[in-house]
């Protein structure tokens, strides 16, 4: 049907309202598994340290007559000081006087949600650095520190492929800094035979592991490939079931199979939380910068590091991926 004459269409109107949602969609992930299992602790310098001790070796003979003189002495049971670095990570937001003064849709160019999007970048940049497979470092006046990664750390407990070396520490056996981190040996197909090895050599240090972080790929092999005694969830309707598998019960006890947006692709970590914390020399603070102009400039900043109690707790399967 025909339009009549000079009827007002919505085409040549210039004068309408743009429909512009008054709300912020923001689909970027922000959750940190390794941050929110670990403990936190407060340190007072920027290289901080822990006394770390083990027994001895079992002595299968130790027996001796009744009466006899004692021995010598025993070697004394002393602990190690292990180590490592704060890293200093930062936000930097600046926003003009008119640009705060203006009417924008969700306020998402104002300085309070930019601030609030700048923590949430702030937290997943600190996850990523604290799964990584990164050496510590002092830094200088024209670099910055490096706290030592998770993967950095994992000597014993640890099932790799060929031509993958062990990260190394700046002093004597487990003693120091992780000053070199893993070197990544060819990938292979990760198997439910790897998680258990890795599981049982964590036990036989005396560990109880509770949890597998893992990227997502892996955890999709996991579910679909692990045939022992791993639990897929059901619900109780019976109307949803599952495929995932999100715990894996082993010889030496169940875990949680935690996948992560921010964990190495190629590697999946045995844990036992109780012996992870997050060090703060700094905690997440907002600051004002020098005001200069016709704007405003807030700082947002961290100082932190890992620290794993006990390197024995913990393992890892390296040089792995999902075909």
């Amino acid at each position: 049907m025909a339009v009549n004459s000079n009827t007002v269409q919505t085409y040549a109107v210039t004068t309408l309202r743009d429909d512009l949602q008054d709300a912020l969609i923001s689909i970027s992930p922000d959750d940190a598994p390794l941050m929110q299992a670990a403990g936190t602790k407060d340190v007072s310098n920027t290289l901080f340290e822990w006394p770390v001790t083990e027994l001895a070796s079992v002595n299968a003979s130790n027996r001796v007559v009744e009466g006899e003189a004692a021995p010598g002495n025993d070697a004394a049971t002393l602990p190690v000081r292990v180590q490592n670095y704060v890293q200093l990570s930062d936000k930097v937001v600046e926003t003009s006087s008119t640009n705060e003064a203006v009417n924008g849709a969700a306020n998402a160019q104002t300085m309070a949600e930019q601030l609030a999007l700048k923590l949430r970048e702030l937290k997943r940049d600190m996850e990523t650095m604290l799964c990584a497979n990164t050496a510590a470092s002092a830094g200088s006046a024209s670099a910055a520190r490096s706290t030592a990664g998770l993967s950095a750390f994992l000597i014993t407990n640890v099932d790799k492929h060929s031509g993958g070396t062990a990260p190394t520490t700046s002093g004597t056996g487990a003693a120091g800094y992780p000053n070199a981190a893993y070197q990544n040996g060819t990938l292979r197909t990760i198997t439910e035979a790897m998680l258990n090895n890795v599981v049982q050599l964590c036990w036989t240090e005396g560990a109880d592991p509770s949890m597998v972080l893992v990227g997502p790929a892996i955890k999709q092999k996991i579910s679909s490939t692990f045939t022992g005694n791993a639990t897929r969830y059901k619900e109780a309707d019976d109307k949803r079931i599952s495929g995932a598998v999100d715990f894996v019960v082993t010889d030496f006890g169940e875990l949680q199979i935690v996948p992560s947006r921010f964990s190495s692709a190629r590697e999946a970590y045995v844990l036992d939380p109780n012996y992870l914390r997050v060090a703060y020399l700094q905690t997440k603070k907002q600051e004002d910068l020098a005001k200069t102009g016709h704007s405003e400039r807030k700082l947002i900043s961290c100082e932190y590091g890992l620290q794993v109690d006990a390197e024995k707790a913990q393992g890892a399967i390296r040089d792995i991926q999902a075909s």
